[in-house]
């Protein structure tokens, strides 16, 4: 007698022939698989904000958006006669230039008042389209870089792995400093670790700032674990130095020319030792608007190099704002190429020092 099985066995398809075909077809059969060559949003590509739901779905949001666009208006319209009060008495002769200061404050506070609660405004600026001429757009790009993670990330690593107070007593971002190696347009997280041959090449430097005016500031990326063979102790090596780079919120973020003094040496974590702290600064100057004057180091000049005694020489103060970012580095092979193309010098070699056993030359262990 033949046996069957029930039907609705026999029609049971098999999970791993149907996960294989889904993965072989990812679109259904007789379909035509869809293309988006769509760019990406950006400041270079923009695009205008579309309401959620039509007018007239919600009542209660359509009478929302009228508010806030009333309320915005108000507010337009007092900074208009606010701006109108300030320039009238910036051609007094005899104005008051403390009052002239805090009525400056207060328009800029009304401008951002005025913007900073329509939702074209916060759309704009959360898919990246943030024009840093607009007081509203840089208070929000700043708002976020302090309060949701960009700032806190920053100080966790440089306090974890002690670049404070290793290298400077104390450290105050008031910008956001971005690192980018060739080849991948991703900013460099602070404290990852990367390979030499990812910094074989100079990176290149953004700063995102929060100031309209232009101030100076000066560049230096060290690395304060080189050991120092003579002394036994770890000494501070410069592999890049630029003074005098003039920031401002209204001009690019991208930092250009800065092989221009110090060139940059790629980073060389010498053979046996642990990992360096890459730590590149931008503080900002005691004159904002006069270029100090600092020689070019030379090779050996870099090698032995007292942070603490520069800033101090030439007025900059780390807790007074500027930007900072740190990665991480092991030796690899590439190294010793660096050390023989770049340096020109001979390759070191470090490791632990050799314990002598006390009881090795004394004879017999066992008598028999």
């Amino acid at each position: 007698m033949k046996l069957s099985l029930p039907l609705q066995s026999q029609r049971q398809p098999n999970p791993n022939r149907l996960n294989l075909r889904l993965a072989l077809c990812p679109h259904p059969p007789g379909v035509r698989q869809l293309r988006f060559n769509q760019l990406e949003i950006s400041l270079a590509n923009p695009r205008d904000w579309k309401r959620p739901i039509a007018y007239g779905v919600l009542p209660p949001y359509d009478e929302a958006l009228r508010y806030l666009m009333g309320d915005s208006a108000a507010l337009k319209k007092e900074a208009e006669d606010l701006r109108a009060v300030i320039s009238k008495e910036e051609e007094a002769p005899d104005r008051d230039e403390n009052a002239l200061k805090q009525k400056r404050e207060k328009l800029n506070v009304l401008e951002v008042q005025s913007e900073i609660n329509l939702p074209e405004v916060r759309w704009k600026v959360a898919n990246g389209m943030a024009d840093m001429t607009r007081p509203v757009h840089r208070h929000l790009v700043e708002k976020k870089w302090r309060e949701e993670g960009g700032l806190d990330l920053l100080m966790e690593r440089l306090h974890q792995m002690h670049v404070v107070p290793d290298i400077l007593g104390s450290l105050r971002p008031s910008l956001d400093l971005h690192f980018v190696i060739r080849g991948n347009p991703t900013p460099v997280e602070p404290g990852v670790y990367l390979i030499p041959k990812q910094t074989r090449r100079p990176p290149r430097l953004y700063a995102t700032v929060f100031h309209t005016d232009t101030r100076l500031y000066t560049l230096l990326m060290v690395d304060p674990d080189v050991p120092d063979e003579l002394n036994q102790i770890y000494q501070t090596y410069v592999h890049w130095l630029k003074p005098n780079i003039p920031l401002s919120a209204l001009s690019s973020s991208w930092i250009p020319d800065l092989d221009t003094h110090t060139p940059y040496v790629p980073p060389h974590p010498q053979r046996g030792t642990i990992y360096h702290r890459y730590t590149t600064l931008l503080l900002p100057q005691q004159s904002p608007t006069d270029e100090i004057s600092v020689p070019i180091l030379s090779k050996e000049d870099r090698y032995g190099f007292n942070v603490r005694a520069f800033v101090e020489q030439y007025g900059l103060d780390g807790s007074r704002g500027g930007g900072a970012h740190m990665f991480r580095e092991v030796w690899d092979p590439v190294v010793s190429r660096i050390y023989k193309d770049v340096l020109e010098l001979d390759e070191p070699k470090f490791g632990r020092p050799r314990k002598e056993n006390p009881f090795v030359g004394r004879g017999k262990r066992y008598v028999l």
